[in-house]
């Protein structure tokens, strides 16, 4: 099957923080359960860099190369004897309202559109990444810095719990939106220093402002690779 969109995704910036079950319960999406990692659920900030998109193999003009800042949280689904473990995404942050129009469309995704831009340093082994977006007058940002080279992610680690999750699901009128996301496994730096500079509460919910003004519990940045993305079923309600 050919792949519905097609990407690299690179330096992920992604910072993650236990978040109350309750918090994100009403946003759990019909047929899937929240996927615990030692007893807790987690929710990420992750912002990156699209590189050479493509729809159905197709480049867009003037829309091949953007950022992305989402929030997110993982589930997992049954099926058949095995679990596809997923992430829902609370809310998507690009540059250019036919991305977010695309990804509403075709996705059901809570995507908004803002201008932004990034700054990365990758010299020698020091790495600084920044993304930054424009709500009014004011410009948010999500910041980190890492040093040396980026290691494998050890089997059974957060790291891996936090990476490697190959679905997206969304919750929509109908049911359950479901789609499949190949890359191969990503290596990660340990970072030295991060900021996450933003009005948690008019980006995300009153209900998020405690949990992301907490201290994360990790902070990483993968180094990503190319992607596929396949299209998406849904599955309705009974």
């Amino acid at each position: 099957m050919q792949p519905f969109l097609t990407a690299n995704w690179r330096y992920l910036a992604i910072l993650n923080f236990i978040v109350d079950p309750a918090i994100i319960a009403p946003l759990v999406p019909t047929g899937t359960e929240l996927d615990y990692e030692n007893g807790n659920t987690f929710v990420s900030v992750v912002g990156f860099l699209f590189l050479d998109t493509r729809l159905l193999g197709l480049p867009i003009p003037l829309h091949r190369d953007f950022e992305e800042v989402n929030l997110r949280f993982y589930v997992r689904k049954k099926s058949a004897d095995t679990w596809r473990r997923g992430v829902v995404f609370v809310r998507e942050l690009v540059p250019r309202r036919a991305i977010a129009l695309i990804a509403r469309a075709f996705y059901g995704e809570r995507y908004l559109a803002l201008p932004m831009k990034h700054d990365i340093e990758h010299v020698d082994l020091k790495l600084k990444v920044e993304y930054s977006w424009r709500r009014g007058r004011n410009w948010e940002s999500l910041k980190m810095s890492a040093s040396g080279e980026p290691q494998i992610i050890p089997a059974g680690s957060h790291a891996e719990f936090i990476t490697e999750h190959y679905w997206g699901y969304t919750r929509i009128r109908a049911g359950c939106s479901e789609y499949r996301v190949e890359h191969p496994r990503w290596k990660i730096w340990n970072t030295d220093t991060f900021e996450l500079h933003a009005d948690v509460a008019a980006l995300y919910g009153d209900q998020f402002a405690e949990t992301l003004s907490a201290p994360p519990h990790s902070v990483l940045i993968a180094d990503g690779s190319p992607i596929e993305i396949f299209k998406r079923t849904v599955q309705r309600e009974q």
